[in-house]
């Protein structure tokens, strides 16, 4: 009997697998969706093209003990990966314990190993998983309820859950030695609690990242990029382009119709009606970085070149043209950061006898003004829009830290103070608020922004004060060296990396 039984249910199993497969193109990133285990009512999830959003239907009676009974939205995957999403019921619901999460599955039956990060509607907050086939599940409980941010990720065997109320910084719980195999099926999840009912919820910032892996030389070998564009209300991040290549630091244009950034040593304007990309001309200026930035006004780009040598500061109109060199050969290495709002200089963070500090120079060439001179790395200096302040990261206080001193170099005031690193200030065009890009320090030194980490991106007042995390992503190199603030102070452009580009997005050539 038992025999029979299962055979039915591999059958069912089968022939959902089937259908979902046939209906791919409903389901985003994933591949196929269906009802695990025995459920009265049919589930379903759709995505949302424009909002590129999911909303998931379904029942069943729990995901617990030695059986589940639930709707799965999926994705067969392989190797290391980084789930992340922000889920969110919608309406009041029935059973304190309706479940929604993240999951990685061995099989679509219903006594399969498993593991999964779970929200339930009373804001229970826990990591759940089935080590054996139709064994008992475990669980455990995050410190924090109601989270809105999930996270779940796969090194090996070691699983680790990180969940964050939005705006919040993550807490983990782990789970190590758990062997699903290789091949798993990963996606999102929804459960009623009660076989008799159906819940219904969203899911924004739906994420699939494949990692670095550990053999990748940095600076050599590339992961691929995508540029997202975040509603800084909402919290939502849109996916705008895609590329196997690195793409690195969008500039967002005074006008709100376009992005410039760089990749493969040329600048490019990123129309964001078309979603085409064209080569920006910058003359004799080539083999340009992620140190590129627009001027108040919006007419003029100052860029960062090393063909063959250290960086050289350069001036371009922002339409393209040729280039006029800014910082002389023989100084150093130069990455320029930020206009005054007047265009009459530009700061930017100088190599000279193996410091690096924040130098100030005419935007049309001429003496350099050293404006710090601390030990160890001073870097990212950007004009705040009334001219009044610089602001700035700094080493010297242990970790990476967010400073402004006045634009004359006096007052050198330290504004954040907490145990991450943190690099790149940029300033509202309101000149309300700062942005910045936090990374881990047991991930990475002080010194140091490499790219593919666990990064925030995070922001607070122009006067310091506490930071709030707008985005959680896989980046860090290259996801906002310059200032990418929208226009409206409302939206921000960032790059997220992966191996793995998603179809349902626009992906180069």
């Amino acid at each position: 009997m038992r025999c029979k039984i299962l055979n039915v249910v591999l059958c069912m199993a089968c022939i959902a697998l089937f259908s979902a497969r046939v209906s791919a193109q409903d389901v985003g990133i994933f591949e196929g969706q269906t009802d695990v285990g025995t459920v009265k009512h049919e589930g379903s999830g759709a995505y949302d093209t424009k909002l590129q959003q999911y909303t998931l239907i379904g029942s069943g009676q729990n995901i617990w003990a030695t059986h589940d009974d639930f709707h799965f939205v999926w994705k067969k995957m392989k190797g290391d990966f980084i789930l992340r999403t922000n889920a969110a019921f919608i309406g009041k619901g029935v059973e304190a314990h309706r479940k929604v999460g993240l999951m990685v599955r061995t099989t679509l039956d219903s006594n399969s190993k498993h593991i999964n990060a779970v929200v339930h509607g009373d804001g229970l907050t826990s990591l759940q998983y089935r080590k054996t086939v139709s064994g008992i599940t475990e669980e455990k409980k995050a410190s924090i309820t109601a989270a809105d941010v999930i996270q779940l990720e796969r090194k090996g065997n070691t699983y680790t859950m990180s969940v964050a109320r939005k705006g919040d910084l993550f807490v983990s719980e782990e789970v190590s030695g758990l062997d699903l195999g290789d091949d798993v099926y990963v996606g999102i999840f929804i459960c009623s609690h009660n076989a008799d009912v159906t819940e219904k919820a969203v899911f924004n910032n739906t994420r699939i990242v494949t990692p670095a892996p550990a053999t990748l030389i940095p600076y050599k070998q590339y992961l691929g990029s995508a540029i997202e564009l975040l509603d800084l209300e909402s919290q939502n991040a849109m996916v705008v382009y895609q590329s196997p290549k690195s793409l690195q630091a969008p500039n967002w244009t005074l006008d709100g119709k376009s992005l410039i950034y760089n990749s493969e040593g040329s600048l490019y304007k990123f129309d964001l009606e078309s979603h085409m990309p064209t080569v920006l001309n910058t003359g004799i200026a080539k083999n340009n970085n992620n140190d590129h930035v627009l001027s108040f006004d919006g007419k003029m780009l100052a860029i960062s070149s090393g063909d063959g040598g250290p960086s050289i500061g350069y001036t371009v109109s922002s339409a393209g043209g040729e280039a006029t060199r800014v910082t002389q050969t023989g100084h150093g290495a130069s990455y320029m950061h930020g206009w005054s709002p007047d265009k009459k200089y530009i700061v930017f963070c100088g190599e000279r006898n193996k410091e690096f500090d924040v130098y100030r120079i005419p935007a049309a060439g001429g003496p350099e003004e050293r404006l710090t001179n601390t030990p160890g790395l001073d870097d990212g200096p950007e004009y705040s829009p009334d001219g009044k302040y610089i602001y700035f990261n700094s080493v010297r206080s242990g970790l990476m830290q967010v400073w402004r001193m006045k634009a004359d170099g006096s007052e050198q005031t330290q504004l954040t103070n907490d145990d991450y690193n943190n690099w790149f200030p940029h300033i509202s065009p309101d000149g309300k608020w700062i942005v910045y890009i936090t990374f881990l320090k047991n991930e990475v030194s002080p010194g140091d922004h490499p790219f593919y980490k666990h990064v925030y991106l995070r922001v607070m007042s122009v006067n310091g004060g506490p930071s709030k995390v707008v985005a959680y992503l896989y980046g860090g190199q290259g996801t906002i060296n310059t200032p990418s603030w929208a226009p409206d102070s409302k939206h921000l452009a960032f790059v997220s990396n992966s191996d793995l580009l998603f179809p349902v997005f626009p992906i180069a050539k």
